[in-house]
């Protein structure tokens, strides 16, 4: 009997998995984007509550967001980081720092630009924007916020613009070229505006 009792216990571990850690095996980190005290009026007053919105990511071109409600802050934390964790999207990264291309995404009256920078520009971006692109992993990006303010809105628009993003390697399968074609043209493509731009 104690030896099935220490093969169950043997078991449940194995079966338990660190919290920060996905099913893919890769460190999982999370950030606090904004939290809101939200009421509902019942009949006898009301009952007050918190709102949380969460940011998860491994920093190797996963990310997923999350938002959670509860009584205390800790449970609606938790709450929001458990739906980030389940709502994991890949972004194809260009040299692991930054994106392939220019995007814009939208949602609701919440609109962003995100822009494909050099190395060494950084992350200039503001607020919610900021937080999805250091979980993401990317270092260097330039993106800009139009329109509303609203975290919740800008964290969707921005994950409307990351799932636009598209690798040399998707486009040329699509296509049926091979990559150095794609990333040639590309190449072409920037010396040219390059050109554009110092005769004008």
């Amino acid at each position: 009997m104690a030896e099935e009792r220490g093969e169950k216990r043997g078991r449940r571990r194995d079966r338990e998995q660190p919290r920060d850690r996905d099913e893919e095996g890769s460190e999982l980190v999370d950030k606090l984007v904004g939290i809101n005290r939200v009421a509902k009026t019942v009949k006898g007053g009301k009952n007050f509550g918190f709102a949380a919105l969460v940011v998860v990511g491994d920093q190797k071109g996963r990310a997923g967001f999350g938002k959670g409600k509860a009584r205390e802050v800790p449970e609606a934390i938790r709450k929001a980081t458990e739906e980030a964790k389940r709502n994991l999207v890949r972004v194809p990264l260009r040299e692991g720092r930054t994106l392939h291309h220019d995007g814009a995404g939208r949602h609701g009256a919440g609109k962003v630009v995100l822009r494909a920078a050099p190395p060494g520009t950084g992350v200039i971006a503001g607020g919610p924007m900021r937080a999805v692109m250091e979980v993401l992993g990317v270092q260097d990006v330039v993106g800009k916020s139009i329109g509303s303010s609203n975290p919740y809105n800008m964290v969707r628009a921005t994950f409307d613009a990351l799932k636009e993003q598209a690798s040399p390697r998707t486009v040329a399968s699509k296509r049926g070229l091979k990559v150095q074609d794609v990333v040639g043209r590309r190449a072409d493509g920037a010396s040219e505006a390059g050109m554009a731009e110092s005769t004008n």
